[in-house]
Order: C-alpha cells, then sequence, then structure tokens
C-alpha cells in the first residue's frame, strides 16, 4: 500500500457503510463541508491536510443519531484505527492525532496542536448549518476566528 493517502477510495468505503440518512445534519453532506472548510484553514494554520481531510470523514462517521450522542467521536476514532492499514495508512503521529481529534471534537474546546486546532475549527464553522454562529472564543485558529468574526459583520 502507498503511504500517499487515496482519499477517495476511504470516502467510498465509509459511504458504503453509513447505516443512516446521508443528508442528516452530522451526516456525508456536513463532513464534505468540514473537508472542504478544514483544507482552506489548514492553507493558514499549517496544519496537516491529510489528518484534517480523514477527521472530517471519521469524526460524526459512527453517530447513533443526530442528538447529543455521547461516544460517537470515540467511536469515530475506532473506525480509523480500524481502517488504517486498509485503505489507508499514516505515520503513527499523525494516526495519534486524527485518533484524538475524532475522540475529544465535542468535549474539548482547545489545543495547541494546529491540525487538532483545525480539524475542531473545520468542524465547528459548519455550525451554521443549525443556525448557530460558531463563538470565536471556541476556536483554535485565527483564521478561523477572523471567519466567524467576519460572517457575524455580514449578518449585522
Amino acid at each position: 500500500m502507498s503511504s500517499r493517502l487515496n482519499i477517495d477510495a476511504v470516502w467510498q468505503h465509509v459511504l458504503a457503510e453509513h447505516r443512516h440518512d446521508p443528508h442528516s445534519i452530522h451526516g456525508p453532506d456536513h463532513w464534505k463541508r468540514v473537508e472542504q472548510n478544514g483544507i482552506k484553514l489548514a492553507k493558514h494554520s499549517g496544519a496537516d491536510v491529510d489528518v484534517v481531510r480523514l477527521f472530517a470523514l471519521f469524526h460524526d462517521s459512527k453517530r447513533i443519531d443526530d442528538g447529543t450522542d455521547p461516544g460517537h467521536g470515540k467511536r469515530g476514532a475506532a473506525y480509523a484505527r480500524e481502517l488504517h492499514g486498509k485503505l489507508f495508512r499514516l505515520k503513527p503521529k499523525q494516526l495519534d492525532t486524527l485518533l484524538y481529534a475524532c475522540t475529544w471534537h465535542t468535549d474539548v474546546h482547545h489545543d495547541p496542536d494546529p491540525t487538532i486546532g483545525t480539524c475542531w475549527d473545520a468542524d465547528r464553522l459548519d455550525l451554521t448549518r443549525l443556525g448557530i454562529r460558531p463563538d470565536p472564543d471556541y476556536l483554535n485558529t485565527k483564521f478561523a476566528r477572523d471567519v466567524a468574526a467576519a460572517n457575524v459583520n455580514r449578518r449585522r
């Protein structure tokens, strides 16, 4: 297996196994927006884009429902670990970062690691789908805080 990430193959596999409404608020439409947000943020934060893209896919992939669903991040991390070495391969530090970001994305607000912060910010910037304005105090990267502030100013 190549060390290069074939994100399309990983997406196809995860989507084929996904058993919930693809248009649910935490489903594949959301994952794609998180991926797009993450790629944009990574250009400014220096985050590892492969980890950010995989986070977007896995962080909510094992939700049971669209409620609070405690433990969904941990289940998403376990799923990523299960597919690691089969559909994608990361260096050990990258894998640890991915698993941590997935596990704690709803329970921890800040992390000094630029990749983890970028993952969490990419997800939080999509809170607008729920009618929630992302609070800059809960964002990790300067660029995400700037985006959130610009969106608030546009609505005034």
